[in-house]
């Protein structure tokens, strides 16, 4: 069976760095095209190779884009699979909200996985087949207060890869949408470290590990379904709450209370002082 080439992006931390050395783990099945902002920390995780490229990648940049992917089809001649990890969020209640978040939470966690799903897109719907597996979030599913430029970004990357995946349906390319609640990676790491009230509905639900998320690739990639939640109720909670969003104006105050209470809990059991 022909070797299957796998992008990356954000590769060097977090959920990318531990999916990306699972899928080495099963080579040569996967050529792997590994990508991040942080070119060291990149090039720290990983060694370049035969069926091995290391890139920078600022996903904001269609050029950069353009340049990887030319790279990947010079070397490995197509492109089976998209993983779009890369991202991040900056939490603050919205009036405290310094402006010039407005463009790094928006540029790299919707305008930056849109670009790369319509010029890889292009690609693979060119070939005739390809899978391009996007990270959202709960917090794209629901309104999420304390996150509302994060909230607004993923559900914007969930509604436009939605909509990719019905135009490209007959067109040999899936697309799949990953919704995890909190995944323990260096994100959560500044929560505890510095976070308050605005992350506390972070905190109401489970918190996730990488391999949890590994579990959900290997479970896309199988069954190459439109949207995996994560956990599955915590999803269905998040949709109602979408579909009645005045029950957040019951439910905040205590859902924040909760976050709060299991966030300092967190930080006991670490052994992390929290800093304001």
């Amino acid at each position: 069976m022909q070797p299957q080439t796998v992008l990356i992006t954000g590769a060097a931390s977090g959920i990318g760095r531990h999916w990306a050395g699972a899928l080495l783990q099963r080579s040569p099945a996967y050529r792997l095209v590994l990508t991040d902002v942080n070119e060291d920390g990149l090039r720290a995780a990983f060694t370049p190779g035969e069926s091995v490229r290391l890139h920078r990648l600022d996903v904001r940049s269609a050029e950069q884009w353009r340049q990887v992917i030319a790279d990947t089809l010079a070397h490995f001649g197509r492109l089976d699979y998209l993983f779009s990890i890369a991202g991040g969020g900056r939490p603050a209640f919205l009036l405290e909200q310094p402006l010039e978040n407005f463009d790094w939470v928006i540029d790299v966690n919707l305008k930056g996985a849109l670009l790369g799903m319509r010029l890889v897109g292009e690609v693979m719907v060119r070939q005739g087949s390809g899978h391009i597996i996007q990270m959202a979030s709960l917090a794209g599913l629901s309104p999420t207060p304390g996150n509302a430029l994060y909230s607004g970004a993923k559900g914007g990357l969930r509604n436009a890869s939605l909509a990719a995946a019905i135009e490209w349906r007959d067109r040999g390319v899936v697309v799949t949408v990953i919704a995890p609640d909190l995944v323990d990676t260096p994100i959560m790491q500044q929560h505890l470290e510095s976070g308050g009230e605005e992350v506390a509905l972070t905190y109401t639900g489970v918190t996730l590990t990488v391999h949890d998320l590994e579990k959900a690739f290997w479970r896309a990639m199988r069954r190459r379904p439109l949207e995996i939640t994560l956990p599955r109720w915590r999803g269905w909670l998040t949709k109602l709450n979408h579909a009645c969003p005045a029950m957040m104006r019951v439910l905040y105050e205590p859902m924040k209370r909760r976050g709060l209470k299991r966030l300092q809990q967190i930080r006991r059991e670490r052994g992390i002082p929290h800093h304001d």
